[in-house]
């Protein structure tokens, strides 16, 4: 009896060290903490919708379209290296519903296209050739496949699984499963703690993750913006199980909680991001080459989103030919390079944000509604919030502790976006700057002290590195010139020295 207790104790452990099925713990478990390890990766939408020039298709486009003339998933790979990304995240089928890779469920793939290349295998190749791990995207809402609209929901789970089957036993191992789409059924529908236990039995240590996860009130669709993640124990799963937390796009609270509830039950659960390298935010290549956004945003970017033990995929799509952008390549080495990211080492960090929640006030508010718009909302932490003016001509002081130094400045600005004049490319926009010139002061004796002066409009994301270190107990942004009333996400005072 003594020996049948030792062995089942056994196992239990051995299941609870190799499965990682997510249990209530206010810790990471091995899954998870290997996911925050990795904490930066490359993501790579590629598919029939690359030759459309559009970001979502229906299902009807003609397999025939998708024809890269010169495929060459090696060199995303070996660029995604080069630019210090520790794992791929490809999106193996959109909502569209086609396949990269020859699934024996469907003929819309490219096993029934003019390039036959399984773009899945050569990616997982390329991935093991590089050093990196490979991760697969793979969206619940199939717009192609007629079953799923089927009144039963187990005719499409069932074909989920069966295309799981083949994606997790046919080309090795698969760090990360991205879910998507799963807006139009109901949660329940989808089968997600089938699909869940079918890759923890084939791939125990994959991390699961669904858009969309967190919901204000359990049993109901209303999904939590990540600025309000920032009390544990407060919100809940949509959709269960999972291993970690997505939004896709929204940005993270600086101040992001872990914990959230299933049945009375709290789980750790980490955070990714998503951004697209294009400054036009798009996700799918366009057949117009498009401008990048700029390293200080990419950077900035970076570190507010691999903060907190969250990670990053950022999105750096290959162009119709089967290879990527020559720009945007080097945009993304230049980044890799700028942060000094090393192999097997931590990821860089930014320096300690002084002005984090601090005191701050402003000379106009946007129609005097403090709650909505007031000052203190340039000093939260949160990109879903803001500071806005009612005059173009403001001010945004930040009282800040006098005893402490720093050395740089990044800015936020809200910018006014224009959306592609393509009704079928919705998420295509292009950003428009309000602030044109303006001044940095800080307050020493008894006076402002002007330490920046620009007359040129903010750009992606301002920042401002100092040669030396200044100390004040308030810092201010004096508006100069604006083609609009400002606006200001987050005005953050930085000491570059705390950085390690």
């Amino acid at each position: 009896m003594r020996k049948t207790l030792l062995i089942l104790f056994l196992f239990l452990s051995l299941q609870s060290l190799y499965s990682q099925v997510i249990a209530p713990s206010t810790q990471p478990n091995k899954t998870q903490q290997l996911l925050i390890d990795r904490g930066y990766g490359m993501f790579i939408h590629f598919g029939i919708n690359t030759f459309a020039d559009v970001e979502w298709s229906d299902g009807t486009i003609p397999v025939e379209k998708y024809n890269p003339v010169s495929l060459d998933c090696d060199q995303w790979v070996r660029i995604a290296r080069e630019a210090g990304f520790r794992y791929v995240l490809l999106t193996t089928k959109h909502h569209d519903g086609f396949c990269l890779w020859d699934s024996k469920f469907t003929d819309y793939d490219v096993a029934s296209s003019p390039v036959k290349t399984d773009v899945v295998a050569e990616v997982s190749k390329a991935c093991k050739k590089y050093g990196l791990k490979f991760a697969v995207y793979y969206s619940l809402w199939d717009r192609h496949e007629p079953s799923h609209n089927n009144p039963d929901p187990q005719v499409y789970t069932q074909y989920m699984l069966n295309q799981l089957t083949e994606l997790f036993t046919n080309y090795g191992e698969i760090c990360e499963l991205w879910f998507d789409g799963g807006w139009k059924k109901k949660p329940g529908d989808w089968g997600i703690d089938q699909l869940y236990a079918l890759v923890k039995k084939l791939q125990p240590q994959c991390a699961v993750g669904v858009n969309h996860t967190i919901v204000y009130e359990e049993g109901k669709r209303n999904f939590v913006i990540p600025d309000d993640m920032i009390v544990d124990n407060k919100y809940f799963f949509q959709y269960f199980p999972g291993d970690f937390r997505l939004w896709d796009p929204k940005i993270a609270h600086l101040s992001d909680k872990k914990q959230y509830l299933h049945e009375g039950k709290s789980y750790y659960m980490p955070f990714e991001h998503t951004i697209c390298i294009s400054k036009q935010w798009t996700w799918f290549q366009k057949s117009t080459p498009g401008q990048v956004r700029d390293l200080d945003e990419l950077e900035e970017l970076f570190y507010w989103c691999t903060a907190n033990n969250n990670s990053l995929v950022l999105d750096i799509p290959p162009a119709r030919s089967g290879k990527l952008y020559e720009h945007e390549a080097n945009a993304a080495i230049a980044l890799g390079k700028r942060l000094n990211i090393k192999a097997g080492k931590p990821l860089p960090k930014n320096g300690r944000i002084i002005s984090l929640g601090q005191g701050a006030a402003s000379n106009s508010v946007y129609d005097g509604d403090v709650s909505k718009y007031g000052a203190q909302f340039a000093v939260d932490g949160g990109m879903q919030t803001r500071w806005a003016a009612k005059d173009t001509l403001a001010e945004l002081t930040i009282t800040l502790n006098p005893t402490e130094k720093f050395n740089k400045i990044s800015i936020f600005e809200y910018q006014d976006t224009k959306k592609s004049d393509n009704d079928k490319d919705f998420f295509t926009n292009y950003r428009f700057n309000r602030i044109e010139a303006y001044n940095i002061d800080i307050w020493q004796n008894n006076d402002w002290l002007t330490i920046f002066h620009d007359e040129q409009s903010m750009g992606d994301c301002k920042v401002i590195r100092f040669p030396v270190y200044y100390q004040t107990s308030k810092i201010r942004l004096k508006v100069l010139k604006a083609n609009s009333l400002p606006s200001i996400y987050e005005f953050n005072v930085i000491d570059l020295k705390k950085n390690k």
